[in-house]
Order: C-alpha cells, then structure tokens, then sequence
C-alpha cells in the first residue's frame, strides 16, 4: 500500500466548530474480501441514504486507494471524479446501492493502519481513520451501519476467518482453480456501528475458549486466539474476560449483547488494544502471561486492558462518539471504569496510587507543555496524536470528579440514563454531562470548564490557627496553556479532613468542599489542639496542591492519615522538598525522611504493596516538574544521595523486608505480589546503600527467581550497578529470552532506562543490535520511548540523546508515522531546561520538522513542540 502523506507546508486543520451532519448515510454495508498478503480485493456495497434537502454527492474517503470499479444501483458510475483521495460520487436520488472494488497489499502496509500482515496473519486497526486504507467509505464516527462481512483465503495460511458480530456461515470453496484449498466465511454484526470499529483476522491461530453466562440466562462463547505456541499463556486474559463481564453487569447493569466474544492476540500494534464489536484485536503484550515471562505488572496491565476494551461494548460501542473531538467521551469514561474495575479486584489504596504517579508523570508535563490541549480539543491536525494522557488519564479524573459531586447512586443513575438515552448512537461530552445534571439534580455549568481549558490548576491551602478557631484560605490558579492565555476558575471537589497534631485523632469528619471561586475561606471552630491538615484526599480533584505544613506536618499524616492515598502523598511531598531543597540549596536534610520512613517500614498494620509505594523516592522526572528551570544532574546526585542515607541508616530494616520476602514462591494474589514489591524495593535500597554483598544478593535472586518479577526486579538492580554480574546477568537474560519477542523487550527496556553514566552509548549500540528494528512498535518505544524519559541519561549535556532520538523518529517516521510521533514530547519540553540544552533540544525539532516528506503526524507534534 503506498504511504500517502499531507506536504507539512500545506497541513489542513480540522476544528470542532466546523462540525456537520453527514450529507450521507450508510445505514448497511456489505464487505467482500478475496486475502491474499500481497493483493486483497475487496469489494463494497453499501446501502447509502441522503440526510436532509441537499444537492451535495457522495464521499467516500480513501487512503491511497484506487478504484477498480464503482457501479450505481447496479449500473457503472457516470460522473464520479476524486478529489485528492476521496471518490466523489453526484447522486439524484434518495437512496442508492454503491458498489466498489479496490486492491490493496497488506504486507507493504508499515503503517499499521488499515489492514495489514503482523507474524503470517492479516489483521486490522482502524481508529481512527484506518478504515479508509481498506475501501471507500465516509470514514467518520458518526455514520454508523450493519455490517455483513464474507471473508474467502487460503485454507491452509488462514484456517480461522474472524470478523465482528456472530458468525452466521462457512465452508470449503468449490470449482476447479478457484476452490482449490480455499474457504470462506461469513460474519454478520447486527448492532450499528461506525467504519473505526470494524474488524477482520485471518491466520493459522487456535483459541483458548470458554463461556460466561449473563445476568439474563444467555450464554455467550468466549475465545482468546493466538498462535497454537502461545496457548499456555492466555489463561490469565480469559479469566480477566470474565470478571470483567460480571462486573459490567453488577456495578453498570451492563449486558454484554452478541453470541461470541473474541479477543486476538497480535505482534505488531500501535496501540495497547482495540475494541472492535466482539471481535477486540490486541497487542500480544496485553494478552500473554506465564510467571515466566510476564511481571506481576504485566499481569495487572493485561487484566485492566481485557477489562477496558470489553467495557467499551457500552462506553464506546452501543453508544459511540459524534466526532473525534468528543474522544474522551468514550476513553475517559472507560479508563474511569477500568481502573474501579481493577481497585476492586485488588487493593484500592494502592491502584489509586498507581493511577496518580501515571498521570503525574505523563500527564502534569503535557499540561505544561507545548502540546498542552483540553479534554475535548478544539482542533487538530492529525487525530492519531490526539490519544493522549489528557484525553484519557484527565478524562478519568473529570469523570471521577462528577462521581464524586453526585455520590455513587446518582452517578449509577446518570450513566443508566446515558446509556439508556443513546444506545445506538454518536454523543458528545456534552450529552453526557447533561445527564449527570439530569439524574444527579446538579448544575454542572462551570464544571464543563474541564472540557474545555487546558493547564492543571494549582491549589494553595494556608490553615493557621487562633486559639480554638482555625482558617483555612484556598485559592485556584491555572496557568496559561498554547492558545488560553486567561483562565476562569474550576469547580475543584476537596476532600479535606483535619486532625491533632498531638493525638492524632481525627477533628472533624471528612469533608467535601467545592472551590469553585479564585479563593474561598472555611473556618473550623471549637479546637482543642493544634490541627494538621490533610486535603485532595483520595486524589479528589486533578490539582496541584501547596501548603504550609512543615516537614513535622507531613512526617505526622505520612504515620497517622486514615486515607491512604493521604498518607502516601504526605509522605511523597515530604521527599519531595527535602530533594527539592537539596537540589537548590547543594545539601539535604535527610533525617525525617529517614524517620518516616523507618516508621512506614515497620508498621505492621500496613500492607506490604502499601509499602513499597510509599518507601519509593518520586522519580528524577517529577522532581524536575517541580523546578523553574530543570537540572538533570543535580536532580540525579540529590537523589541517590538520598537513596544512600535511607539505604544506609535503614540497612537492617532493609535486609528484614528482603528476607521476609525470600520464601514467596510465585502466586497471583495482592498479599503475593506485595511481597515481591517490597523485595524489589528493599533489594534497590540495599545496593544504593553500597553495600559489599548487594551485587550477590541481586545475582542469586536473579539466578533463583521462579518469576520474572523476581528476574527483572534483579536484573534492573544490576543493570544500574556496576558489578562483574551486571554483563553476565544481561547475557543469561538474553540467552534465555531471545526468541520471545515480549520478554525481549523487557531486555532493551530495562538498559535504556538504566542510572549509569554510559547508557548514552549503551542505548547507541543497542539501536545497532541484531534484535532492534524500528518496524515493531513495542520495540522501537522498548529502546527509544524508555530512553527518552530517562531524565539523566537522555538529557545528557554533549545533546548525543537529543541527536539520536531525533534520528531514531526521522528513521521511523518513514515506516510507521503515528509511531513515532507520540515519541517527540520529551523533545518539546526544551523550554524547561537550561539555554545549552534548550538550545540542543530545539535544534532537533527544527531538524526534524525540515525533514523532506514528513509524515504529517510528526510535523503536527514536531512542529507545536517548537512553539
């Protein structure tokens, strides 16, 4: 398939108040496709009908397609022309039967979009706008069809012919030459759905299948296909499957509707996964795990994506999105649900504090940056860079937020009522927030500012006290972003709780408060001791937070807070202005956070993945989000000087966790997994404190572990070490994984992301290795995406990071534009940093953006970066 690209100098914008209805709808269309990897014919006939008075024709979008034959109610076409890739169609009519026929070569298809060949298989992924690249179709959200599919290829290189909806025939083809080892099938999928949702796989693949049976009685087939080597390890998605099933009907009342249930397991993939109707294709990463091969972080990771893409049968699928501004309609909504789904399957203290350092690490810098946008963006150029951590992660909390303002049996009422009021439809953000004001009896007016400003607001909380009586003085800010110089206020939901400073004993029942104005006073009467201030319990609002506790306030909370989220962020902020200070200042206080975390390490009350999160030091990255200007080497040496200290005066502590851990053998459980966190952690802080035996300690877990987040955890120790062990572990690890492409991964991962001073040139050469290749996307973000958010080495002084980043997405920007453009913002970020480095930074971006026959993918985000 040749690769149609838009000249940079000429980019079209598209804005969301130029949205207009279809001219055209296609309420049924028929796909007939004749597989082959080289030249796919596929043939489309499509029951089209004009939407309102006008004279306007037919068009259908196209993606370097070219058409063979377009017939009219049976009859060759008079008049059709195209306009650029689009076929326009003049129709006089009302209704029509389209007819088309195009050609296309999925194994020339790098882009992976459309149709394309991944391992022997043909696949699909056509959000956003990859069905253009398989036939001629109005390829936008809002022109939902039925769609009936026939699928004919050869027997023996596409046994399993899969497609959305249910499967309603199949057999052997007959007939001389044509017949001859082939078989077709057929698919029909009877709910209405857009052109980005449909779905086609053909290759040699065998199911680990399965049932689950609604709340209604009706029994629905489930399958997890894969490659017949792989089946070991799908056992843990299937059950995923399942939960996630019976919990859509518990928690939303939600039904899953077809006969079939399947889920693909694909190698080479842009995204993390897909929710085709019934037929969900995946990246193979999201779906294999075996203790072997797979960290208990993957583990987790695979559960909550079978859980999103399953959930968006509803947040997504029944009720669909208007237009790709309205993206977070569907994708915030359903990462809100996904991440519930997965804190009740486990710890919610603990999921809440996963999902938060996400955000802040990848979404705090995007709201700050140069690609800064709202929720529900106001225009773009190229909509594949529009899933972003805004869109989604933000989109979580703007959901949450609206939860929490309605209280759980209103929220419940309001989502039945959305899905209710638009099943089988396209909506807006908007449609869905009018239905929380509806079911909740609440005005949401000024809440819709979370849709449309960008930038995250920061709070200052003062409380002072005066005998009996203590202030707390609030007051919102949010900073300008590209495009919104001036912002009005936030309605911002503030849990906040006090508690003695001497008891510890709480002062007053949680509270939750509004801050809707640029400031706002509350007072609390009837003291009887000094107060301490805990606020944004739980995360309630997407903010950033200052105070003027001290250091004694948040050691205190850090021990006493009821909130865990609470106490773990108390005690993240008391780490974070010790380094902070250390930073500035050139030296470090490091006895309360010594103390505190002594304190934290010893509870017993306290669960253990409880403890490795709160233990962990925030990463060298979010301590430069909070600098003016960022300095990657003095961030670097604060830190591990800290590391040191709490290794150091910590060091019996340590050795007890580790030790207290040894016996876990490998189990999927919270208790089995929090055991193995606190060994990694603890294992990390005995050789930051230089210890003699820690490079042997690391070796032998390495050498002994039953699962690879023992191995990795091990390897990771060792890799940012120094030892002899450190070359032999990464050979062993190599050796034993070098066929599994998933694992390997795991191999280039972990040395981009390593602490030492070569990894620069480590990072260089590992781009020249015999495993690299820049066609696969988990291997290009693998090596490339891991070591350009390693803060030390990427931002190394000599710019050699900045230099083979630049190059790295200039190379794969010719392969896989969507790619490589998510992988330009830690380029853009050259405004924080010193003039040497901003200067370095920036005359990449210029590089790139001057690059002949840029994709426009990567001029769009190029190019905003160097604003």
């Amino acid at each position: 398939m040749a690769d149609a690209r838009i000249a940079p100098q000429t980019p079209q914008i598209i804005r969301r108040e130029d949205y207009r209805a279809p001219d055209w709808f296609v309420p049924e269309i028929a796909l007939d496709f004749d597989l082959d990897p080289t030249a796919t014919r596929v043939q489309a006939t499509l029951k089209v009908e004009r939407n309102g008075a006008h004279d306007r024709p037919l068009v259908l979008n196209g993606d370097a397609l070219a058409a063979e034959s377009v017939l009219v109610d049976g009859v060759e076409a008079q008049g059709w022309t195209m306009d650029g890739p689009d076929l326009v169609i003049p129709l006089t009519g009302e209704s029509h039967t389209i007819e088309t026929v195009v050609t296309i070569a999925p194994e020339r298809n790098t882009q992976l979009q459309g149709l394309y060949a991944s391992s022997g298989m043909l696949c699909t992924q056509c959000e956003a706008e990859g069905f253009r690249r398989i036939t001629f179709f109005p390829d936008r959200p809002d022109v939902l069809s039925k769609y009936k599919v026939r699928m004919t290829g050869d027997k023996a290189r596409f046994p399993v012919l899969l497609a959305n909806g249910d499967p309603i025939a199949q057999g052997d083809c007959e007939g001389g030459d044509a017949g001859d080892g082939r078989h077709w099938a057929e698919w029909h999928d009877p709910f209405p759905k857009p052109s980005y949702l449909f779905a086609l796989v053909a290759g040699d693949l065998v199911a680990n299948k399965g049932h689950f049976t609604t709340m209604s009685g009706r029994k629905v087939d489930l399958g997890i296909w894969v490659r017949e080597a792989d089946l070991p390890k799908t056992d843990h998605a299937l059950h995923a499957l399942k939960l996630s099933m019976a919990w859509d009907e518990s928690v939303y009342g939600r039904e899953y509707d077809l006969d079939v249930f399947n889920i693909v397991a694909v190698d080479d993939f842009n995204f993390g996964a897909m929710e085709n109707k019934g037929l969900n294709v995946f990246n193979s990463r999201y779906i294999l795990a075996d203790p072997d091969t797979a960290t208990d972080y993957d583990y987790d990771a695979i559960a909550a994506v079978v859980a999103h893409e399953y959930f968006h049968n509803w947040s997504g699928n029944r009720v669909t999105c208007r237009d790709w501004f309205q993206l977070s309609l569907k994708e915030g909504f359903t990462v809100f649900r996904d991440q519930s789904f997965s804190g009740d399957q486990g710890s919610k203290a603990v999921k809440r504090i996963e999902d938060v350092r996400g955000l802040r690490a990848s979404q705090f810098p995007e709201d700050s940056g140069p690609l800064a946008h709202p929720v529900r963006p106001d225009e773009y150029i190229e909509i594949s860079n529009f899933y972003t951590a805004t869109i989604y992660n933000k989109g979580a909390e703007v959901i949450r937020m609206m939860s929490t303002i309605l209280g759980p049996q209103k929220f419940r009422a309001a989502t039945d009522l959305y899905f209710d009021r638009f099943d089988g439809t396209a909506a807006t953000c908007e449609d869905f927030v009018r239905c929380m004001e509806e079911a909740g009896g609440v005005d949401l007016t000024q809440f819709r500012r979370w849709y449309s400003q960008a930038g995250t607001p920061r709070v200052s909380a003062n409380l002072t006290q005066e005998g009996g009586k203590a202030r707390l003085k609030l007051a919102q800010s949010v900073p300008p972003t590209p495009g919104q110089p001036v912002k009005e206020p936030m309605v911002l939901p503030l849990k906040l709780k006090l508690f003695g400073g001497v008891t510890g004993r709480p002062m007053c029942d949680e509270q939750l408060v509004l801050l809707k104005d640029a400031a706002q006073e509350i007072v609390f009467e009837n003291l009887s001791e000094t107060p301490v201030l805990s606020i944004n319990r739980g995360f309630s609002a997407p903010v950033i937070v200052e105070t003027n506790r001290t250091a004694k306030d948040l050691a205190f909370l850090s021990a006493h807070d009821d909130d865990p989220f609470a106490r773990y962020e108390a005690m993240q902020q008391l780490m974070l202005d010790t380094l902070v200070a250390a930073v500035t200042s050139g030296k470090g206080e490091h006895g309360a956070v010594i103390e505190a975390v002594r304190n934290t390490l010893t509870d017993a009350s306290l669960d253990q993945a409880f403890i490795a999160e709160a233990v962990l030091l925030p990463s060298d990255s979010f301590i430069g989000d909070q600098m003016g200007v960022v300095d990657p080497d003095a961030i670097f040496a604060a830190r591990e000087a800290l590391r040191g200290d709490l290794g150091k005066a910590l060091n019996a502590e340590w050795r007890a966790a580790y030790d207290g851990a040894q016996a876990n053998r490998f189990e999927y459980s919270p208790a089995a997994k929090g055991a193995r966190r606190v060994k990694t952690v603890a294992l990390g802080y005995i050789a930051a404190s230089g210890a003699a035996d820690a490079a042997e300690l690391a070796f032998g877990q390495f050498e002994a572990a039953d699962n690879m987040t023992d191995r990795q955890g091990a390897l990771t120790t060792l890799v940012n070490g120094n030892s002899e062990k450190r070359t032999e572990a990464l050979e062993s690890f190599y050796q034993r994984y070098q066929s599994n492409f998933l694992v390997l991964d795991k191999w280039f991962q972990t040395q981009a992301l390593s602490s030492r001073d070569d990894t620069a040139q480590a990072v260089e050469a590992l781009a020249n290795h015999k495993d690299f290749t820049l066609a696969n996307p988990n291997r290009a973000r693998a090596l490339i995406g891991a070591f350009s958010v390693n803060q030390r080495a990427f931002h190394d002084v000599s710019g050699r990071g900045y230099r083979f980043v630049a190059d790295q997405l200039i190379a794969l920007d010719r392969l896989n534009p969507q790619t490589a453009a998510k992988l330009v913002p830690p380029l853009g970020r050259w405004k924080r940093f010193d003039a040497g480095r901003a200067a370095k930074m920036r005359a990449e971006l210029e590089r790139i953006v001057a690059t002949p026959g840029l994709s426009k993918d990567m001029f769009e985000q190029a190019s905003k970066s160097l604003d």
